[in-house]
């Protein structure tokens, strides 16, 4: 072989390095913003980033040790910003929001595991399926739907009572919870019941949808290659890897999750087809009654113009998404907010003699329920303290220059009220540290205190405008990616807890319970297991009507 044969591919092969590593490398203003060293040349902070357990300290050292804005490192050297400082997150998610677009290897991950649905758009085809989705999540048909979640409730209720009567000891929390979740966005999404709630009963779905945060976050640092991978052949040809190539047991329980929740969502759109084509009769015989999100959606996307309707591939990733967001973050939330009132017995108490006067041995309405303070005070305190999500990711797509709220000061010494992001750079958006930031929530920033939420908010909170859609915190983001379920997910938080400590009285258990970092944090028995689980002790109490 010629050494002009030789020689091409090596200039090919230092051309792709280089273009590869040239925004590692070269000089660039981030290198002045202070953050922690760095442990490892090839995977920088993602090590710790992504781990289970320790990723939590990190999220910790740099909300206390550093400045509202600090730099921690990625792939190769990649310079990577994070973020809890309110003008900079201002710009971020509400502002120049189109300059910061959900991280490329988030977007490919969730459109490979759930399909074109609404976490995993950008854009036009993103705004469209949000118009598209916002009536559903209105006030006023939230008030539609409050009779179904208490049906669902009072099944839970009965599920619980019957498990303590029959073998009385502990209770597997979070499956409860997880199980009531997915039944909820079953009913009120997509008009249909996934799951009795009796006892014993096992459903494949609903543990996919528990395992999938799990699965995701275990693959680490391998979630970047996504937006690569999303681009070799064909999908028929990436899945052929998959099942023949790659035997590896993380990437082979994720791709089985992955398929029974793509089966199960396309079978249920089928049959949700089929009924309201056989007309309104049948529809009203169904669940939801016709007033589910799907039904909604499936009817609105009916008479759309052909501009605005969506695809067949996009109404089947929308149930995927719908189901598995509503499903992973409430269902944490909500053991969140029991292992919480079990640590504070006299917070449980408080609590539930609101519910109780408020009640008066029937349902709460809505409009009362929502405007119960001591019950909104907790759940406001807990998701504040204890968001589902700890963080998102952002790219930024051109040069973009970031307010600051506070100066900062560089490596140089020179204090920095603004720092230049160059394009392409990686920015994580601390929700966590956002929702915990002493200089504007105060010194006791770190302490569960309801009683917060029942006075005046401090003037350092509203001065500081954190861009939140929920009461000054990042928990359900802002701006055009905010959670749109957010006032779903509250009601039924609240009536899951009118219902529960009404009847209930909830203690800790005798086991370890450790929180795991994740997409959606989830709670397990002790540091090894990765099992899903919170067991807690459940007593019924005498004035119980299960």
């Amino acid at each position: 072989m010629s050494a002009v044969a030789l020689l091409v591919p090596a200039i090919l092969l230092v051309i792709a390095v280089w273009l590869l590593l040239k925004d590692r490398v070269l000089r660039s203003p981030i290198d002045q913003v202070p953050g922690p060293s760095s442990p490892s040349l090839l995977s920088g902070h993602l090590g710790r980033l992504f781990h289970r357990h320790e990723g939590w300290k990190l999220h910790d050292e740099l909300a206390t040790q550093y400045a509202a804005v600090s730099r921690i490192r990625g792939v190769l050297g990649e310079r990577i910003l994070y973020v809890f400082d309110p003008t900079a997150l201002h710009s971020i998610i509400i502002k120049d929001q189109q300059y910061y677009e959900e991280a490329s290897f988030s977007i490919s991950m969730l459109d490979l595991i759930f399909g074109p649905g609404l976490l995993a758009t950008l854009h036009d085809q993103h705004r469209k399926q949000r118009k598209m989705l916002n009536p559903v999540f209105s006030i006023a048909h939230m008030r539609h739907m409050t009779p179904i979640f208490y049906r669902v409730a009072h099944k839970l209720g009965d599920g619980i009572a019957k498990q303590v009567h029959s073998l009385p000891g502990e209770v597997d929390v979070l499956n409860w919870m997880g199980r009531t979740a997915l039944e909820l966005i079953g009913q009120a999404g997509l008009g249909y019941s996934f799951d009795p709630l009796i006892e014993d009963t096992k459903n494949k779905y609903g543990d996919a949808i528990k395992a999938i945060s799990p699965a995701l976050f275990s693959l680490g640092g391998l979630q970047f290659l996504a937006p690569f991978l999303v681009k070799i052949g064909s999908p028929a040809f990436r899945r052929w890897v998959v099942d023949n190539l790659l035997p590896y047991p993380k990437i082979q329980h994720l791709k089985n999750l992955v398929d029974l929740m793509y089966n199960n969502a396309k079978d249920l759109l089928s049959k949700k087809r089929l009924a309201l084509k056989e007309g309104d009769e049948v529809v009203m015989q169904q669940i939801g009654e016709g007033k589910d999100v799907m039904s909604i959606l499936l009817r609105a996307n009916t008479v759309a113009s052909e501009s605005e309707r969506m695809s067949e591939e996009e109404l089947v990733a929308q149930m995927a998404t719908l189901i598995a967001a509503a499903t992973d973050t409430t269902s944490g939330a909500l053991s969140q907010i029991l292992d919480i009132l079990a640590k504070h017995p006299d917070a449980q108490e408080r609590l539930r003699e609101e519910i109780l006067q408020a009640s008066n041995g029937e349902d709460i309405s809505y409009d009362q329920l929502i405007e119960l303070p001591y019950m909104d005070a907790v759940c406001r305190e807990t998701l504040r303290l204890y968001p589902p999500v700890t963080e998102v990711h952002r790219d930024c797509k051109k040069d973009m220059v970031l307010p600051l709220a506070n100066p900062i000061r560089g490596l140089n010494g020179k204090w920095m009220s603004e720092i230049f992001v160059p394009k392409n750079t990686r920015i994580i958006v601390a929700i966590r540290a956002c929702n915990r930031n002493k200089e504007i929530w105060g010194e006791d920033a770190l302490e569960w205190k309801p009683e917060r939420w029942l006075s005046p908010l401090p003037g350092s909170l509203t001065d500081a405008r954190v861009p939140g859609v929920y009461s000054n915190m990042m928990t359900f983001l802002g701006g055009g990616r905010s959670c749109i379920g957010f006032k779903f997910s509250q009601l039924e938080m609240k009536v899951v807890l009118s219902v529960l400590l009404s009847s209930f009285k909830f203690s800790l258990s005798d086991q370890d319970i450790v929180w795991n970092l994740a997409p959606a944090k989830y709670p397990t028995v002790g540091r090894i297991s990765i099992k899903p689980s919170m067991p807690m002790k459940v007593e019924l109490l005498k004035n119980a009507s299960f």
